[in-house]
């Protein structure tokens, strides 16, 4: 009867509107939060087949709420480098107490005082790859393998040892051949030309010094002998108690451009790694011996004094002897359609099949954003659309309650009828 199915249109009109208004308050309530999405409500028509065209059977209003994943919020800067946001796409990867896996754009991390930990406000705990000893991550493009907590108080105390470095100087072209033996054929009586001390690290954070030696041999060609100065005699040179760690013959074109070839010098560094010191850029002109950038990595174990991430998604410890080693890589994931997500407590989201598969990969890398830090994303509220449309979800409420009234009134009156 029509008069039955007015009341339940209304009914279902007033609880479509209360499901507007929810969506709302919340908005209103989350404006100020960190890495909120805005949540919307959208209508659709239900209609009954009455079968007739003589008489209409109102239906129901259905209610679909979305959450504004895709779009993205202004970004505020913050004095904690912990703080992240991404400018651009991507998401986040985090996990929960049972180290169930999820994505945010929620960066607020601060060190979690027991466990070390970055976390976030919503308590879940920032995941990225652990940086190896050469540099590099493990991980899958299509899953989470690999993935571990960024903890900061492991990166305490971490040696780190010597395995690459640049020795670029200048040789003097004018400087007088050796006419004895070299540092690397006979140190009883060597001579050599030019010498200078480097520091590099061993597996256990051992400071070893490396003595090299430059000794021009003839037009255009040097040696260099590379010692470990823990075997020098205690007044220092000649002769070491060991042979040279590494040699290698450099040669120059006659426009003191360096043409050896691998233009590099391998060291085998004592209880350490080996050592690969590239020379490209050295160069044999009319000045004086200049060490122009003489540098290698690696670093004594050292209590972290602070943490710096890159826009790449690199976590830097920072350390009290003024070192740096990475230590973490942060990834970014991606999903098809970001608004499709399940929504979960602390502005985090599952992928659905709807939202499609997440593919993992670094910032800057693919067409994902850059990592910021020190910044956070502020919630995707419009604080004046939001109280604009709770004004015409108000009156809509109010006029379907109308509706409910005016179908209860009629049914009275039909009630009420007597023969």
């Amino acid at each position: 009867m029509g008069l039955y199915s007015i009341l339940s249109t209304g009914v279902s009109g007033m609880g479509a509107q209360s499901n507007k208004l929810s969506t709302i308050a919340d908005n209103v309530a989350n404006s100020s939060t960190v890495g909120y999405k805005r949540a919307t409500t959208d209508f659709s028509s239900l209609v009954i087949d009455a079968g007739s065209t003589t008489t209409y059977t109102s239906g129901d209003v259905g209610t679909t709420i979305k959450h504004a994943v895709s779009q993205q919020g202004t970004l505020s800067y913050t004095s904690s480098p912990t703080d992240l946001a991404i400018q651009g796409n991507g998401f986040l990867l985090v996990s929960d107490t049972n180290n169930v896996q999820y994505l945010t754009r929620a960066g607020s991390f601060t060190v979690d005082a027991r466990s070390g930990d970055l976390v976030n406000t919503g308590g879940y705990t920032l995941l990225g790859y652990p940086v190896n000893a050469n540099g590099g991550t493990g991980g899958v493009v299509n899953g989470t393998a690999g993935l571990t907590p960024v903890n900061v108080s492991q990166m305490n105390l971490r040696a780190k040892p010597s395995t690459s470095g640049t020795f670029l100087v200048n040789l003097p072209t004018n400087a007088t051949a050796a006419t004895g033996d070299t540092p690397g054929s006979n140190q009883a009586d060597a001579t050599y030309t030019d010498k200078s001390s480097v520091v590099a690290y061993d597996n256990a954070g051992n400071q070893v010094t490396l003595d090299v030696y430059l000794t021009k041999t003839g037009d255009h060609t040097w040696e260099a002998a590379v010692f470990n100065q823990a075997d020098a005699p205690s007044g220092g040179g000649f002769p070491y108690a060991n042979a040279p760690l590494a040699t290698q013959t450099l040669t120059f074109d006659s426009t003191g451009t360096l043409t050896s070839a691998p233009p590099s010098l391998s060291v085998p560094v004592p209880n350490g790694q080996t050592l690969n010191l590239d020379l490209t850029g050295t160069t044999e002109l009319a000045a004086d011996y200049t060490p122009l950038n003489v540098s290698v990595n690696g670093n004594a174990p050292s209590t972290v004094s602070g943490v710096v991430i890159d826009s790449t998604g690199t976590v830097y410890a920072t350390y009290t002897n003024g070192s740096r080693a990475a230590a973490f890589r942060i990834p970014l994931a991606t999903v098809p359609s970001p608004d499709n997500m399940t929504p979960v407590t602390g502005n985090a989201y599952l992928p659905t099949a709807q939202s499609g598969s997440m593919q993992v990969g670094f910032p800057q890398q693919a067409g994902r954003g850059s990592l910021v830090s020190g910044a956070l994303e502020q919630s995707n509220v419009d604080m004046a659309s939001e109280l604009t449309d709770m004004i015409v979800a108000q009156r809509d409420y109010t006029a379907n309650s109308k509706v409910v009234q005016t179908g209860a009134d009629l049914l009275d009156i039909l009630m009420n009828l007597k023969a």
